[in-house]
């Protein structure tokens, strides 16, 4: 029986990576063409044209895989795709994958920087983000390139998902898929796929950024760290364990050398 899988996000949390796990694993495929991403649930109009005009506009490709895959990471930030996706779809599997929000934050300003829509340094895109979100143009992205620190905040996100998918959404951290091999096959074990045609573990991250970890002042750490509490608070409580970034070891934490912003995380985003 064909059942369905959708990585709703996060955005710059490894999704890339796990797009490439997961098709690699014998009885998933995923989407093709995989970008633009599909994006279906975001549209009324999409989504109201079908389970079958789905599978054949995405899924062609498909022959014995018994899970099709989506990843469109900016279905997480739009509570209204997951009554859409669960009135196509049905019972879907749907998979977030998450990261340390101070790291992801770095990230996302580098994505933003790369693609020419953001000219401010880190340093003051972030200290400016904490004191408020900054207007952006939706008809220019599905999501606004400036949400640095508002995406992090991961729980806010999360409700309408499981509640229109109760007992089917997975949380995965970027730490655990990337380095801990049992994570993967947990994973497939959760899909109903064989845990043992887990994809090996992977020599090098996806997409990967480059350069060394940006020096950010401790002071702006700190406030950003206090930014997150609360919903990370939240998220442990929810998923009844602790997160990957509690300990906070190799978080970006230095001096204000690189205001500039050139010098960015080297870990998957």
């Amino acid at each position: 029986m064909t059942r369905h899988l959708l990585v709703i996000g996060a955005q710059r949390c490894g999704t890339t990576l796990l797009h490439s796990l997961l098709d690699s694993h014998p009885d998933i495929t995923m989407a093709r063409p995989a970008r633009p991403e599909p994006k279906v649930f975001l549209s009324d109009e999409l989504a109201a044209r079908g389970i079958d005009w789905y599978r054949h506009t995405y899924f062609s490709h498909a022959t014995s895989e018994h899970v099709l895959g989506e990843k469109s990471t900016s279905y997480l930030e739009h509570a209204e795709a997951a009554p859409r996706a669960m009135q196509m779809l049905g019972d879907a599997d749907v998979v977030v994958q998450l990261r340390d929000p101070v790291a992801r934050a770095v990230s996302n300003w580098r994505f933003s920087t790369k693609h020419g829509v953001e000219e401010r340094p880190l340093v003051q895109a972030l200290e400016e983000n904490l004191d408020g979100p900054r207007e952006w143009d939706p008809a220019m992205t599905s999501v606004s390139p400036y949400a640095y620190l508002e995406r992090g905040r991961y729980v806010d996100y999360l409700q309408p998902w499981r509640a229109c998918f109760p007992g089917r959404v997975q949380v995965l951290f970027l730490d655990e898929v990337a380095r801990r091999p049992s994570s993967l096959s947990q994973l497939c074990a959760g899909l109903g796929v064989d845990p043992g045609e887990a994809p090996s573990q992977p020599t090098d991250l996806v997409n990967q950024s480059e350069g060394m970890p940006p020096h950010l002042p401790s002071e702006l750490v700190d406030r950003l760290r206090a930014y997150f509490d609360d919903g990370d608070a939240r998220l442990r409580d929810q998923l009844g364990r602790d997160l990957p970034w509690d300990r906070h070891d190799d978080a970006p934490r230095r001096d204000a050398k690189s205001e500039t912003g050139h010098r960015v995380s080297g870990a998957s985003t």
